[in-house]
This record gives structure tokens, sequence and C-alpha cells, in this order.
């Protein structure tokens, strides 16, 4: 794996591969690699001829008070990671290198209507800075597929339009959730959780499956939201929100919707957890 830290080192060995009729996949990461990232990689992998990653902690898509210079780093590792996973080129820019202005004096990329809910109203600014570095990325790179974890599905919904709206040739490939034994989905933030907080934690997907049996069974969508922040407040943890979707638009879901997506975030000692699970009713 060779690892390149400039835009123009990245444009050359694109202009390789491009010049050869390869196909690219892009796996986008913050570093702090897990088997979730790896299983995008493997996707990436059967899908495209060469992957290239990229490790950048995106200071646009932290808020006030949020978490930024104590996000993991561990590049060593990720590296080691990534080379026993395949890929061929790592792209770790620095933020001076992607926001050369300044965060004031750049242009962002906004997606209207998804991004102003759940994690959006909750993080303000987060979602602007996730599609402007995804856009921004995706220029450099220039892949042909890119892959996505659905753990934030919100975050997928919104990649998907921005590629859409901006008639980017790119295919988003959304990939299952990997999650520990216990149902915990893998997160870098779970390193901030002690073994007793991941117990806690494991709650917030035990409830999204009850939420799912329940919504199997009938619609009364205020009851069972009720009754599920109950079960994650209750369990050590505190709901940020929890709302059943409709799974397209992620609009409040009407009886009329059969195929919903349940989102959720909670906080867990130091860290915000999100999960979600996707129900078909028909």
């Amino acid at each position: 794996m060779k690892t390149v830290d400039s835009i123009a080192e990245l444009r050359s060995e694109i202009q390789s591969y491009k010049a050869r009729g390869l196909s690219i996949g892009f796996v986008p990461t913050m570093g702090n690699l897990h088997a979730g990232h790896l299983s995008l990689v493997d996707t990436a992998i059967k899908k495209a001829d060469v992957v290239i990653a990229s490790i950048f902690v995106n200071p646009m898509q932290f808020g006030v008070n949020e978490d930024i210079d104590n996000y993991p780093r561990t590049l060593q590792q990720d590296k080691e990671k990534l080379v026993a996973a395949g890929v061929k080129l790592l792209f770790t820019p620095t933020p001076e290198m992607i926001y050369p202005k300044g965060l004031d004096k750049q242009t962002f990329v906004e997606v209207p209507g998804l991004s102003a809910s759940y994690c959006g109203e909750s993080r303000k600014g987060h979602f602007r800075g996730v599609t402007t570095i995804v856009c921004k990325l995706f220029n450099l790179v220039q892949p042909d597929i890119a892959c996505f974890g659905l753990k934030d599905y919100q975050q997928v919904q919104m990649i998907q339009t921005m590629v859409d709206d901006l008639s980017m040739p790119i295919d988003i490939i959304p990939v299952a959730t990997m999650r520990e034994t216990s149902g915990l989905a893998m997160s870098s933030r779970n390193s901030y959780l002690s073994e007793a907080e991941k117990t806690q934690a494991s709650q917030l997907y035990q409830t999204l499956l009850w939420v799912k049996s329940e919504l199997e069974q009938h619609q009364d969508f205020q009851k069972i939201t009720m009754i599920a922040r109950s079960k994650i407040d209750h369990g050590g943890m505190r709901t940020d929100y929890i709302d059943i979707c409709n799974a397209k638009t992620l609009e409040p879901a009407t009886a009329e919707d059969t195929d919903l997506v349940v989102l959720a975030a909670a906080h867990c000692g130091k860290a915000r957890l999100i999960d979600n699970i996707q129900v078909s009713l028909s």
C-alpha cells in the first residue's frame, strides 16, 4: 500500500489508475479503524479494481464542545489493517491542505431537508461538514464506487441525495452495520466506553429490536417510541432521539408507510452513540 499526503501525489496516482482502465473504489474514514471500516474495504474490493482509503479527522463536522481534540488517532495501526485488507492507496491530508482558507471561508455543500433533523438537529452544522468533505474527496479521488456504513443511515441517505442532485457519476454502496457480540454497533467512539458502559450501551440495539417486533404487530408509533425511550433511559443511557421514519424520505412514518427505519441516538458515559434498524411491513 502506498500512502500519499498531498493532492498532487494523489492525482498522479489516480491518473495512472485511470490510464490503465482500472475502476476505483473509495472508502473515506476518520481513522481508528475497526471491523466495520474493514467491511467497507472488503465490499469495495469486490466491486472495483483498486481501492483507495482516506483518513482525515474532519474539523468541519465537529461542533462546539465536541470531541475533535480527543478523537482517537491510531495511524500506524490503521495502516497495518488497511495493508492486510488489500487497500492499494491511502490518502492522509491535513486540515490545512483540505481547507487552505480556513473553515470560515470554505465553500460548503449542504443537503436541504435531510440534514435538518435527527443528528442534524442535535449536532448543528455536522452534516454540512460531512457533505462538504465527502464532495471534496469525491472530486479528488474520482471514484467509480464509494462505500459507507449503514450505522449512520441518515448520512448514507444524504450522501446518496448529494450524488444524485449534483449528477456525480459515483455508485454509493451501503454496507450493513458490524456489531459486537452484545449487538452494540461498532464505532470509533466505543473506545470511550468502560466495560460496564459497553454493557449499558448494548441496550440501544436491544431496544431497536424490541421496536421492530412491536411494529410488526401494531403501528401505534407514539406509544412505541415513548416506551422505547424509557427503556434506553432506564438502561443507563440518556436518549437523544428515537424516531420511526419512512426509510426513503426520513419523514415521520405514517400508517401508509411499509418500509420503515427506526433511528436512534443516545449518550452513554462520554460517548454519543447512534444506531438504527430497518423494518419492512409489506
